[in-house]
């Protein structure tokens, strides 16, 4: 009976580049989630307010829903890195260049991963202050005006 031919080791920079931006995407679910419900006009702006608000203090600190999402986060990130090593293994390749290749993926997913979040945090701050705190503030002035 014949052994079956060694599965090719997976995409080094797909992999690592997809573990950084799921976990920059979770980390910053909080804002980002309703920023794109704002911009697809799926949700108004007091209640994208509101919802980012629930994972944030009063002073603008971040609450524990906002370290529960990080620290999904970095969960997701070793989750990831756990299945791309054992992927890894399964391939017929030199042990040093598997160390090695975990090492550089270890750096890159968390160098590209806090990035993406940092990134993303700032676009969505920039995004919340220029466009649905405005509107928060007409829909809440509207809503005073009719005694709503």
């Amino acid at each position: 009976m014949a052994q079956p031919e060694p599965t090719e080791p997976p995409s080094f920079v797909k992999w690592s580049l997809s573990i950084a931006a799921s976990a920059g995407l979770t980390g910053m679910l909080c804002c980002v989630a309703p920023m794109v419900l704002f911009m697809t006009g799926l949700m108004g702006g007091a209640y994208a307010i509101s919802f980012a608000d629930f994972f944030y203090t009063e002073d603008g600190s971040p609450g524990v829903g906002a370290w529960v999402l990080r620290a999904a986060a970095v969960i997701l990130g070793g989750v990831g890195l756990s299945v791309y090593r054992t992927r890894q293994n399964t391939c017929s390749i030199d042990p040093r260049r598997k160390r090695t290749n975990l090492i550089l993926m270890v750096c890159i997913v968390a160098i590209t991963g806090v990035a993406i979040f940092l990134s993303l945090e700032a676009l969505s701050s920039w995004y919340f202050d220029q466009y649905i705190v405005p509107a928060q503030q007409r829909e809440l002035g509207l809503s005073q005006k009719y005694g709503t």
